[in-house]
C-alpha cells in the first residue's frame, strides 16, 4: 500500500454508514470505520482492495483504491450537520494510523484526505479536520512557518502537482485543486483563489514534501 486516505462517513449515523459500507449493492467499502467514541471496526482486511476513493489520483498513483487503505470517520458531514471530530475519535485514528504506517512503511506525507485525491468530487474530511494536530503525530505533514508570496498560477500548479495533486482528473479545474489544498492546509479560507497567503503555503508544503522521505 502506498497511501492512507481519510474520509468522513457523511451519513446520519454510524449504523447507517456501516450498513452502506457492508452492502454489496452499494459498491462502496472501506478498511476501517472509527466511531465518535473511538471504537474501531475493521470491515476489509488491509491486504484487500476497498472501494473508498472512487475516481481519484495522487502523484503517480492512478488506482487509489488498489494502492491505499481507507479509514472512514463517523461524522454527518456537510449534508447532515458537519461538526468537529471528537478527541476520542482522533486519538483512535492516531493509534490506528501510526500502526498502519508502521506495517506498510508509509511516510507521513502519504496520509491524505479524500478531497486531496478527488478534488473535483469530494470535500471530506473537511475544514474541521485537525490536520495540524495529526501531523504532530506523524500523520501528514504541516509546515512550521511560511511567508506570503506573489501569486503565480503556473508555479502554483507545478508545485501542487509535485505535492501530489492531479489537475488532470476528470472535471478538475485549477480552482478546485487550489480549494482542495486550502481545505487541507488553509481551512479558514476555501475559495479556490490564489492569493499571497495561499501561494506562500503551497510553496512551503512543496518544500516540506520534497524534503520528506518517501518511506519510513
Amino acid at each position: 500500500m502506498a497511501l492512507l486516505v481519510l474520509h468522513y462517513t457523511g451519513m446520519r449515523s454510524a449504523a447507517a454508514a456501516i450498513a452502506r459500507l457492508t452492502d454489496p449493492a452499494a459498491k462502496v467499502s472501506a478498511h476501517y470505520v472509527i466511531d465518535t467514541d473511538g471504537t474501531v471496526l475493521e470491515l476489509v482486511p488491509e491486504a484487500c482492495r476497498a472501494w473508498h476513493a472512487g475516481v481519484a489520483g495522487w502523484g503517480a498513483i492512478r488506482d487509489v483504491n488498489g494502492q491505499s487503505i481507507g479509514i472512514e470517520l463517523v461524522n454527518p458531514g456537510h449534508d447532515w450537520g458537519y461538526r468537529p471530530f471528537p478527541a476520542a475519535q482522533i486519538a483512535a485514528l492516531v493509534e490506528l494510523g501510526q500502526a498502519i504506517r508502521a506495517r506498510h512503511g508509509l511516510p507521513p506525507k502519504a496520509v491524505v484526505g479524500h478531497s486531496d485525491v478527488a478534488p473535483a468530487r469530494k470535500i471530506d474530511p473537511g475544514e474541521l479536520f485537525p490536520w495540524a494536530d495529526l501531523a504532530r503525530h506523524g500523520l501528514g505533514i504541516w509546515p512550521a512557518a511560511w511567508e506570503n508570496e506573489a501569486p503565480d498560477t503556473g508555479a502554483a500548479l507545478e508545485a501542487l502537482r509535485a505535492i501530489g495533486y492531479r489537475p488532470d482528473l476528470p472535471d478538475t479545474t485549477p480552482a478546485r485543486v487550489i480549494a482542495a489544498f486550502q481545505r487541507h492546509w488553509r481551512p479558514d479560507r476555501i475559495d479556490g483563489r490564489l492569493d499571497e497567503a495561499t501561494m506562500g503555503l503551497i510553496a512551503a508544503v512543496h518544500r516540506l514534501s520534497k524534503a520528506a522521505p518517501d518511506a519510513t
